[in-house]
């Protein structure tokens, strides 16, 4: 049976682009000028555009950015917030029909992640936050946060649901620990055949949850 929810953030209870695509411009401009041309401009949009899919140390791994480029878009990326109001996707009042303790771990730069969630009121759902803050001193990583979870809840990895959109991170932490994961198939996430489950939705995830929730209860 299933006793609590791991959910991720971005792109799976809101939109990463919501905070407005111009709030990264100046962070996009400064890494493109410290590359001095060390990185074409055809991978740069790729890598931009990959900056509302992943954190930016994973980013700059994955494009080869030099250290210079890092640094510059770091220093702007750790001072940026969110600033307007923000809705998310258009069913997150289903969290409150989620009869289980629900736990939320998101991943990037602290300043702009809290400001995120709080723009969203996603306090009111969560009987705990988490920011896997890149930008802290002693990075936890979503695992450490995970098994904090475990930890601090009393609760074994196969009674925990992981919803999210990244098979490479929240999804295969999930995997790793032995939860059950599920793939949030929000617009333009791809399907990853490394998820245990995946829905549509919140009123999907919900709908399979309650039919989970049921099997198990008559089970002897």
């Amino acid at each position: 049976m299933i006793k609590g929810v791991i959910f991720d953030l971005d792109n799976c209870l809101a939109p990463a682009t919501e905070v407005g695509q111009a709030l990264y411009g100046p962070a996009f401009e400064a890494m493109r000028h410290a590359s001095h041309g060390a990185i074409p401009e055809r991978v740069l949009l790729q890598a931009f555009d990959d900056c509302w899919w992943h954190p930016l140390d994973w980013v700059a791994a994955r494009h080869g950015f030099t250290e210079p480029m890092l640094a510059a878009g770091w220093r702007i990326f750790a001072e940026l917030e969110a600033s307007q109001p923000m809705r998310g996707y258009g069913d997150l009042g289903i969290l409150g029909d989620l009869e289980l303790p629900l736990f939320l771990v998101t991943s990037g730069f602290r300043r702009l992640q809290e400001s995120k969630i709080r723009m969203l009121g996603l306090a009111q759902w969560f009987q705990a936050i988490y920011v896997d803050a890149i930008d802290a001193p002693e990075r936890k990583g979503k695992r450490g946060w995970f098994q904090q979870i475990l930890l601090d809840h009393l609760l074994l990895p196969f009674e925990v649901a992981v919803v999210g959109d990244n098979p490479e991170s929240e999804i295969a932490v999930g995997n790793e620990l032995g939860m059950v994961t599920v793939q949030l198939l929000r617009p333009g996430v791809r399907r990853s055949t490394t998820a245990t489950h995946h829905v549509g939705d919140l009123a999907e995830f919900r709908d399979w949850l309650n039919s989970r929730q049921g099997r198990q209860c008559l089970e002897p």
